[in-house]
């Protein structure tokens, strides 16, 4: 079904547009690092909160039945029909670190299903929309997944948690997977990597240790783009409940699952390298 509302799409767009602006204002001035717990590395800027109450004030002056969650805190109307999931800065450790991958996130689910999502890249001027029914865009151009017919011909993406890195095993997804395909790449931004798969730059993305506001536009881009998305294990893919997401062109989606799962299975791994013998082959 197409939403009904001519304004979710040009009004995110919009809001999205100017957090953009404003964080692109702290990067250039550089910003203050602080943590969100003990122990982690985990960090918060000052740009985080500062474009979160940008989009938090103008969603609900324009949406004031909606509800809002953001990552950094904002909620209000969480039993609302319609319900905004903002990241107002996505790769808030690239930021910090001066790395130009980063983007704004806004998704708009309606009864836990995505109707509408924006994705802002500030940096490159790359704005990714979509709207239920009616496709997905770039800078306003229609875009669609790629048409890599299988894992040996595909660059995938993935990321890693910022925090307790050292406990998630998705190394050894990596490590098998980067085996049998042309290669992985981790940017840091699940909502880029979801909008990457939709335009086609990547194959398949897989990523876990995810929250609704990472994935909520990035979801509704692959599917409006002809991907398809799923949890890891297969299953059908419920933003509000996401902590895993695997996502693809279609094509190679089987593939991908099926080589997860013998990861997962413990079978037919490549041997990760001998340490010891591969300083001495240097000598």
């Amino acid at each position: 079904m197409t939403v009904s509302h001519p304004d979710y799409i040009s009004t995110a767009s919009t809001i999205a547009r100017q957090a953009g602006a404003l964080l692109m204002e702290y990067y250039a001035r550089g910003v203050k690092t602080e943590y969100k717990g003990s122990g982690t590395v985990d960090v918060v800027t000052e740009a985080d909160r500062a474009s979160e109450k940008l989009i938090v004030e103008a969603l609900g002056n324009a949406f004031p039945n909606h509800g809002i969650i953001g990552e950094e805190g904002s909620r209000s109307l969480s039993a609302a029909e319609c319900t905004w999931y903002v990241d107002p800065l996505d790769g808030t450790t690239n930021f910090a670190h001066g790395f130009p991958v980063f983007c704004v996130s806004l998704g708009l689910a309606r009864n836990n299903e995505m109707i509408a999502g924006v994705v802002f890249d500030p940096s490159r001027n790359e704005l990714f929309a979509a709207e239920r029914g009616s496709g997905a865009t770039l800078n306003g151009k229609k875009i669609r997944v790629s048409r890599a017919a299988s894992l040996g011909e595909s660059l995938l993406g993935t990321g890693f948690p910022s925090k307790k890195r050292h406990l998630n095993p998705n190394i050894y997804f990596y490590h098998h997977l980067t085996m049998k395909t042309h290669g992985i790449r981790r940017a840091g931004s699940a909502a880029l990597d979801l909008a990457c798969v939709a335009s086609g730059r990547y194959d398949g993305y897989w990523e876990f240790n995810l929250n609704p506001w990472d994935t909520s536009a990035g979801v509704l881009l692959v599917q409006e783009a002809s991907g398809k998305l799923t949890h890891v294990d297969g299953s059908p893919f419920d933003v509000v409940a996401s902590r895993d997401v695997l996502a693809s062109n279609g094509l190679i989606h089987q593939e991908l699952q099926n080589e997860m799962r013998n990861v997962m299975q413990g079978r037919g791994l490549e041997p990760l390298p001998d340490l010891m013998e591969f300083a001495k082959s240097r000598n």
